[in-house]
């Protein structure tokens, strides 16, 4: 299994829409001047809601959407204007695996790996190897002769990635690939894509509305709302500083954002008369993310901090973590100049009588 490619395939988009016709309410936009560049050899993530348009322009990569206006290009070839022949040649370099497997109930685990070989033309005498190569690959040569019944739910999608690279593609796109799978088996499934990735060099296009799926495996991030791509970088640095609203409510429920009831339903925008607690959100990040900057802003300035909640955890080889705390309203100000100055990121959520 010394398999390899040494270059990745990148994807562009460039500003793309696409619209339907929707019977009694005239064209409808579901994406709109969408414009993304997809690094090659990474692991790219894009996040959004359902009907957030994430799904159209996963299937713009293989050729089964067409552009309404702009283009797609997979290794250079604009996939829109591609002839019947062509896309042909582009799908074979473009792998898919899909949240709910899509698995032919009468064939093997074998026989559904060898499909896109048979269906490709390759000489029997290619098939077998490349297909138990591929089986090793996925951990499944114990089951290579039981069918999709037989099998869990990740091993089933182990079938669906090993089928997805039978034709070597130099891209792999992911539908929601773990959103069917418990907790675990999404783990051992998202280690399995990184493997991939590493071993292999492949890009991987992943969509998904978990956000945690995002920190686990991806490099780069895309956030789309409403047809639009709102945010996009790489993954700490839309972690760290996160812009738009879509994407802190995204992160609101894996990074310990999320303030206790007691404490939410009391906020308020402005600040009371009288004595008054300043919520701020604190993003550690940087060279100081594992520095005691709470303790040391108490020990400094004589700020009381009360933590109401937060975590602390890493995003690739770097610690990452938020903080909702507390603080006098009046040395609000203070307190957060003194985190800025220590390359931290802050932010004001409200006020508690």
């Amino acid at each position: 299994m010394a398999e390899k490619q040494t270059t990745g395939a990148a994807i562009s988009f460039a500003a793309l829409g696409k619209s339907f016709e929707k019977k009694g309410s005239g064209q409808v936009m579901a994406l709109e001047d969408v414009s993304l560049d997809v690094p090659a050899g990474t692991i790219t993530g894009i996040i959004g809601r359902s009907g957030a348009g994430k799904s159209t322009l996963l299937r713009m990569v293989n050729g089964l959407e067409q552009p309404t206006t702009g283009s797609v290009t997979v290794a250079g070839h604009d996939v829109g204007r591609a002839s019947a022949a062509k896309l042909r040649h582009i799908r074979r370099d473009v792998g898919m695996i899909f949240q709910h497997f899509n698995l032919l109930s009468s064939r093997t685990v074998y026989g559904n790996v060898a499909l896109p070989l048979e269906i490709a033309g390759v000489p029997s005498a290619e098939i077998k190897p490349r297909v138990d190569d591929l089986i090793a690959r996925v951990g499944l040569e114990e089951l290579s002769r039981r069918y999709p019944a037989e099998l869990s739910g990740g091993q089933k999608q182990r079938v669906g990635i090993a089928r997805a690279l039978a034709t070597r593609p130099k891209v792999l796109l992911s539908d929601e690939a773990t959103s069917a799978l418990d907790p675990e088996t999404t783990q051992t499934v998202l280690k399995l894509l990184a493997d991939i990735n590493r071993d292999l060099g492949l890009t991987i296009l992943l969509i998904t509305h978990e956000m945690a799926v995002v920190r686990d495996i991806a490099s780069h991030v895309a956030v789309i709302d409403g047809g639009r791509i709102v945010e996009q970088g790489t993954t700490y640095d839309v972690f760290a500083d996160p812009k738009h609203s879509t994407t802190r409510s995204f992160l609101s429920g894996i990074t310990g954002v999320t303030l206790p009831s007691f404490i939410a339903d009391r906020l308020q925008p402005e600040r009371p008369q009288g004595a008054a607690q300043e919520v701020i959100r604190i993003t550690f990040a940087g060279r100081h993310a594992t520095d005691p900057m709470l303790a040391m802003l108490t020990s400094e300035l004589g700020i009381a901090v009360n933590i109401l909640a937060g975590a602390i955890e890493e995003i690739g080889p770097h610690p990452f973590g938020n903080l909702l705390v507390s603080v006098e309203a009046g040395r609000g100000a203070e307190a957060r100049a003194y985190l800025e100055r220590h390359e931290l990121l802050t932010e004001v959520l409200g006020y508690v009588g």
